[in-house]
């Protein structure tokens, strides 16, 4: 059999268009030819084809009834329309129909070539382009990660890599993607780096600039409430910026990006620690100090999230906004159903926040349930499940509803999550926390190179169990594995989403400001 591409053409005045074929097959492709729709649904069904071209026309069934036929036999079974007839039900009915392309007779040529093309070759000519690309900004990547950057600077080095890593995502030309997964883990390498050296003099407020956990919501968010529209916070709990671009594409049926922008989480990069310093505009430290029958440690029982709306509260009267606000936490699908029936109700106000999830307890659904695994089984994998989830869920739903009024909308997260792959090995007494990512305790023994340890939590603002506590954070891909039972613990968890230490994929979150349409 043939390596070239199969071509069926189906038109009545066939004969006429032999320069047509002739021009086809020496450019390697294997032509087929049907004088009726009739002959050419028939032949679909009898041989394999790599591509349909069709006259609109044709006596007998016409090119739209066979075009439905065609779909019905080979759904995937790309087809190009070819018709003189300019009228827009025809093309409606025909674009309806999921055809390939649709073109205009007179027809040349070099236009059914360039059409053919975009369908039979259009994978392969976007792997060459998009490897071409970049290999072509992967040593100007290499040098940036190497010198000494502002948290500016790792922003545009971050969202580089989340874009080649998606560009690259479905081709496999020439290895690339394991280059871009090599100069991922040397970035996330000198991202630690810079936390290491940085992180004090950051959380310490030394860049007035910084947007982190503890004042986004003053920086980023209360700006946006001096418009006349109301504002929907969306903090998808646990998204992560290459996450977030998998379901923009969804959103941009319906929005347009005013702003998307990122910002630095603090540590840990855990629920309890991030997401209650974004509601009471504090650090961890100042929240246990003003709220200390709000505030629960690592080892304290119950939920460690419980007055999110009490610490927005609080936090707008600091800042001197005296306004009608809505506060919605949805954990189940139940709850996200709710969402959507509660949106008319939330018009009337200036400030409505919606916490979703979803994310979060999919990533541990992941580490626990074998099935879930291998839905999600690596980034691309589980980046395409968030967007298919997010494209069937109450989420979007409830955006499209929002999206009927006038709005500003924020979609944000608390922090990430990295897939994790290298076992460093911690030794803690019974109360030291199950976190993978990062240890508190008072008898913590560990290599002090493989971490980033902060021996006096309070001057990074951080709650302290014990006078001898200390905190050690988990860096690149690396996650915390006791000896007890050390090869079970580390098979089990390798490879697994994990959040709680530092790497760009936990700690550079997502900040971005939409507008309907």
């Amino acid at each position: 059999m043939s390596d070239k591409p199969r071509i069926l053409w189906a038109d009545d005045e066939i004969d006429l268009l032999k320069p047509h074929i002739l021009f086809l097959e020496n450019k390697g492709y294997d032509m087929s030819t049907s004088t009726s729709g009739r002959d050419a649904v028939d032949k679909v069904k009898e041989e394999d084809y790599d591509l349909v071209i069709l006259d609109e026309n044709m006596p007998g069934i016409s090119g739209l009834d066979a075009l439905n036929s065609i779909k019905q036999e080979k759904p995937n079974l790309p087809v190009i329309m070819i018709t003189k007839n300019e009228e827009e039900h025809i093309m409606e009915e025909a674009i309806g129909n999921k055809i390939a392309d649709y073109l205009i007779k007179p027809v040349n040529p070099n236009q059914i070539l360039l059409s053919i093309k975009k369908n039979l070759d259009e994978k392969k000519l976007v792997s060459e382009k998009t490897t071409q690309g970049y290999q072509r900004e992967f040593m100007q990547i290499g040098m940036a990660v190497n010198d000494k950057l502002s948290f500016d600077e790792w922003k545009d080095v971050y969202k580089k890599l989340v874009y080649w890593e998606m560009e690259l995502a479905d081709t496999d030309v020439g290895g690339m993607k394991e280059v871009l997964e090599t100069q991922k883990a040397d970035a996330n390498r000198s991202f630690c780096r810079f936390v290491s050296d940085n992180y004090m003099s950051m959380v310490k407020g030394q860049d007035d600039k910084l947007i982190m956990s503890h004042n986004l919501f003053r920086k980023a968010i209360n700006p946006h409430l001096d418009g006349k529209d109301p504002v929907y916070v969306i903090l998808v709990d646990n998204l992560r910026f290459d996450q977030w671009r998998a379901i923009s594409e969804t959103l941009d049926e319906k929005f347009r990006v005013d702003n998307e922008d990122v910002y630095l989480s603090i540590l840990p990069t855990t629920t309890q620690y991030c997401r209650n310093a974004i509601f009471s505009g504090m650090m961890p430290l100042d929240i246990e100090k003003k709220y200390p029958d709000k505030w629960s440690n690592d080892e304290d029982e119950g939920g460690k999230n419980l007055f999110e709306k009490e610490f927005l509260e609080d936090q707008l009267k600091r800042l001197r906004r005296d306004i009608k606000i809505s506060y919605t936490k949805v954990t189940n699908l139940e709850k996200g159903k709710n969402l959507v029936e509660q949106i008319p109700n939330m018009f009337q106000n200036k400030l409505n926040v919606i916490v979703y999830n979803f994310v979060d307890n999919f990533s541990h659904a992941r580490t626990d349930i074998h099935v879930v695994r291998e839905l999600a089984e690596n980034e691309t994998a589980y980046r395409n499940v968030m967007a298919t989830w997010f494209k069937h869920s109450p989420l979007w739903e409830a955006l499209q509803r929002i999206a009927e009024k006038p709005c500003k909308i924020i979609i944000t997260t608390d922090h990430g999550s990295i897939r994790v792959k290298d076992p460093v090995k911690v030794v803690g007494d019974k109360n030291v926390n199950t976190n993978l990512r990062y240890k508190q305790g008072k008898s913590l023994t560990y290599n002090p190179k493989e971490v980033f340890e902060i021996k006096k939590p309070h001057e990074a603002f951080l709650p302290l169990l014990h006078v001898s506590s200390a905190f050690v954070f988990a860096k690149e891909s690396d996650f915390f594995a006791y000896p007890n039972n050390y090869n079970y613990y580390v098979n089990y968890y390798k490879n697994t989403f994990q959040h709680g230490g530092i790497s760009m994929e936990e700690m550079i979150c997502p900040l971005v400001v939409l507008s309907r349409k």
